[in-house]
């Protein structure tokens, strides 16, 4: 095999009938570009080249090996771009908690597409933990304790829980002051988290037992959507629903916030191999996720 570099001489030169523009092309000087074209020559035992005082001919032979070799390099260079273009892309199944993925994700999904255009992402929401052995499900992210077995997991983002309402649901002649005046209204409450109201409540020095209990939800999504319906007052993450706070459809009525030991997690199999489509999403999502945590940081300073 002739060298590589020589190689390319030969097509750079061949290509601008020059050995100037070559130089200027791969950033070395025409004395070397002259030295990579003997040294083919030679191992070839052809001359490839008729010189002249203003260009450089390609001989009958040089002619007939210039095709081949500039096929060569443009396959190169197309397999050098695909495997980089794989790199950025792929396909991506993702199961997400349906909270997390209307109130967060979705939110950011075209900082995410704008970054990786090349990723194909199939989205499921998941309100319980799936089975991720058992099915096409690259990754998920789950809404609990971090405490799951032969899963790689990954810390998002806590959940605060504070009371949020429709400004309609509120009476005029019942006005809500103190967490004690919510006991004129429903509560409403997710059915596998019964005892966060309780909790909270207690926190805030208010018995529980004078509260109306309202509906039963499967989801921390479905309570936020009955209370921006004007269905009753509901334990949120004000930061997930921060967009229905600015508009007003919900109003945070205290900043009393609960915390859980409860978080969001990104998790996918121990064992699975991490595909480029998997690292690429999980590096965005930590990424987004920091700074959200860095802004809530600041802000909670700030109190």
């Amino acid at each position: 095999m002739p060298p590589l570099n020589s190689l390319k001489c030969f097509e750079s030169a061949a290509r601008h009938g020059s050995f100037n523009r070559a130089a200027n092309e791969l950033n070395v000087t025409p004395s070397a570009i002259s030295h990579q074209i003997k040294g083919l020559e030679s191992f070839l035992g052809i001359e490839l080249f008729r010189r002249t005082k203003r260009k450089v001919i390609l001989t009958e032979a040089g002619e007939q090996y210039i095709g081949p070799i500039k096929s060569i390099f443009e396959q190169l260079e197309s397999a050098t771009a695909d495997l980089k273009s794989a790199q950025k892309g792929g396909y991506l199944s993702l199961a997400v908690a349906p909270a997390f993925l209307t109130r967060w994700l979705m939110p950011r999904m075209e900082s995410f597409q704008a970054q990786y255009p090349d990723i194909e992402l199939e989205i499921t929401s998941s309100m319980g933990a799936v089975g991720l052995s058992n099915s096409d499900i690259d990754m998920a992210i789950y809404f609990g304790n971090g405490e799951w077995d032969d899963l790689e997991v990954h810390y998002l983002r806590p959940i605060s829980l504070a009371p949020v309402c429709s400004p309609k649901l509120i009476k005029p002649n019942q006005p809500i002051n103190t967490p004690e005046d919510m006991r004129f209204y429903p509560l409403l409450h997710v059915s596998k988290r019964r005892d966060e109201w309780h909790d909270w409540l207690k926190q805030n020095d208010v018995d529980p037992k004078f509260f109306r209990r309202g509906l039963m939800l499967s989801s921390g999504s479905l309570t936020a959507g009955a209370a921006a319906q004007g269905l009753g007052i509901s334990l949120a993450d004000s930061g997930l629903l921060s967009e229905e706070i600015k508009s007003g459809e919900l109003i945070l009525l205290f900043d009393h916030h609960l915390r859980t030991n409860r978080s969001f997690y990104l998790v996918y199999e121990k064992r699975r191999a991490v595909t480029p489509a998997m690292a690429a999403f999980k590096e965005w999502l930590m990424e987004e996720t920091r700074k959200e945590n860095v802004v809530a940081d600041i802000e909670a300073s700030k109190k």
